[in-house]
């Protein structure tokens, strides 16, 4: 038996807890990020990723020391994070001549890189530069793309669904009118993905329906796209499987539409239509006149006298 094969046995109650939360669920965890700055990182990356962790928090880790590392030349440094901080998601920031104000993000497969995108920061506003009240840690953000490059780029339509991934949080049955605080922005435009995020204000409006209005928080990033390592289409299709006890059951002539909504068919037997009860309308009786002229056409009847 290989070293590999060999099952691991806890040997105390925190061991074994530790070891029950790493393995395979049937609804996963939240997923976590990591936040890590290569060896040359500015003082403009550092903030950067200081920020997404503060939208990121409790699901987020930050790494403070620098990491000598190239994602898209050796991914060993972020496989071994990963498993050792049990992140699926992840955020490397680093400087140079060739690449200033770099941010690459990706998430993980299996503790193995599963595709990655390389962002330029070309113009950034601090968080802490926008003087307004931010939002409290945990919040769940409500996430708006617009920009058709979204939908049919295959490039920026990876970067979207990363970019759910990473921002989404945790998943909620219930929505409550006053627990939607914040929204971050995306927007496609012109080769740049415009990043802005927005505190909710739910304002007076004479009626039951609050009127609202947004008020920038920060931080706001204007990025440009570079490099992509994307996952092959076999191996993204495997990521997205879904367990059979998850899987809804198919219930018989009932169909939903791409909003949700359900639409049932109802099997009937042939009605006869000519015995049908409607609704009796003075419109619809017939007058003497006409009740005459279809006498005429019928045969006369003769009537016997006693």
């Amino acid at each position: 038996m290989d070293a590999l094969d060999k099952v691991i046995k806890p040997k105390t109650k925190r061991a074994k807890r530790f070891l029950e939360k790493r393995e395979p669920k049937v609804s996963e965890n939240v997923k976590t990020a990591m936040l890590i700055k290569g060896g040359n990182a500015n003082a403009t990356v550092t903030q950067a990723l200081r920020d997404v962790y503060a939208l990121k928090k409790p699901y987020g880790v930050l790494y403070k020391k620098k990491n000598i590392t190239r994602p898209f030349e050796d991914q060993t440094s972020l496989e071994f994070f990963s498993k050792k901080s049990d992140c699926s998601l992840f955020m490397f920031g680093s400087h140079n001549k060739k690449r200033p104000n770099n941010l690459v993000i990706g998430r993980m497969y299996d503790y193995h890189v599963l595709d990655m995108i390389e962002l330029g920061i070309e113009k950034f506003v601090s968080l802490k530069d926008i003087k307004t009240s931010k939002c409290p840690e945990g919040t769940k953000p409500m996430l708006i793309f617009a920009g058709d490059d979204f939908d049919v780029t295959e490039d920026y339509r990876r970067l979207k669904s990363l970019l759910i991934d990473f921002f989404r949080g945790p998943t909620v049955s219930n929505v409550r009118l006053a627990g939607l605080e914040y929204v971050l922005h995306f927007t496609a435009l012109n080769g740049k993905v415009y990043f802005r995020s927005y505190k909710l204000l739910l304002k007076k409006s004479g009626c039951r329906t609050p009127r609202i209005e947004l008020e920038e928080m920060g931080p706001s990033m204007d990025l440009v796209l570079r490099r992509t390592h994307l996952a092959s289409d076999d191996l993204y299709k495997l990521s997205m499987k879904m367990p059979k006890a998850l899987k809804p059951k198919k219930r018989k002539n009932i169909s939903q539409d791409t909003f949700g909504t359900t639409f049932g068919r109802i099997h009937m037997q042939k009605q006869d239509l000519s015995k049908l009860q409607t609704r009796k309308m003075k419109g619809l009786k017939k007058r003497p006149a006409e009740a005459g002229t279809e006498d005429q056409g019928e045969p006369s009847k003769r009537i016997k006298r006693n």
